[in-house]
């Protein structure tokens, strides 16, 4: 496992304190990130005081941004605010995975793109696809922005279609990037020779009584991390890399980052 670069030794980890209220810590910032879903709406309705929070902070000068990992374009998550009345005089902008996936696949030029996704729900992002959706077999990219009914499928009917997509080597443009092994239950990942992952944020078993394991084994088995790398964060993680395969994280990789969290590397 390697370092993209490495930052000065962090102390002890101590918890966070719990705050009852934000005003004395947002004062001393000029520009407030926030999530949107269970920190602004709970899917039905708005939070009252979390609107009226940020409202206050806009007040004095502040500039709230929103940032939301829905793999739509942000005018849609817009939209979706106002359903939840959200009011619109509470944030000044926001950030959506969607429109970040979007860039990305134009960025590269990828001209016919295979779509993983409901149709429906992400009809918006399809849309707006630079190039024209295209047969796996003629595609230059895969664009996922879920699991193509997420009621009753799971990763299993998505196999044979993966492997057919390594052995053309196409690339997948994931529009809700969060990597996660392990979330509430057990996960397993196994990245093989000449297999790739690059993302911003890798956890193995992110919550309490989860389990994950993750194993990167070959020559040319890359996993690529721009951010963080969390093994054990909450729960019981695993990670292997053997017989020349690698990982790469931008700015920290933490093994048992919390006080639940139990982690291994080898």
């Amino acid at each position: 496992m390697t370092r993209k670069d490495t930052p000065p030794s962090a102390p002890a980890f101590a918890p966070p304190p719990v705050l009852e209220h934000a005003g004395d810590l947002l004062s001393r910032y000029d520009v407030l990130f926030c999530d949107v879903w269970g920190v602004l709406h709970n899917g039905h309705r708005a939070f009252t005081a979390a609107c009226d929070a940020l409202r206050r902070f806009r007040a004095k000068g502040g500039t709230v941004i929103l940032v939301s990992n829905a793999p739509t374009p942000k005018d849609n998550v817009a939209r979706m605010l106002d359903a939840c009345d959200v009011p619109r005089d509470v944030w000044d902008d926001l950030v959506a995975s969607g429109d970040i996936a979007l860039h990305h696949i134009e960025e590269k030029g990828y001209s016919r793109v295979f779509c993983v996704g409901p149709r429906d729900r992400d009809a918006t992002t399809f849309k707006r696809v630079l190039g024209k959706a295209a047969k796996l077999n003629k595609a230059d990219a895969i664009l996922c922005t879920g699991l193509n009914d997420d009621v009753t499928e799971t990763a299993d009917d998505y196999r044979p279609m993966l492997e057919e997509a390594l052995a053309l080597r196409l690339p997948l443009v994931c529009a809700n990037p969060d990597l996660v092994v392990g979330s509430s239950g057990f996960g397993s990942l196994t990245v093989n020779s000449n297999g790739r992952i690059d993302g911003d944020d890798l956890t193995i078993a992110s919550l309490q009584s989860s389990t994950g394991t993750m194993t990167i084994t070959g020559p040319l088995a890359v996993v690529d991390m721009d951010r963080t790398t969390f093994v054990g964060s909450s729960g019981g993680g695993t990670l292997d890399i053997f017989n020349g395969g690698s990982l790469t994280t931008g700015l920290n990789a933490t093994v048992g980052s919390l006080v639940d969290g139990d982690g291994f590397v080898q």
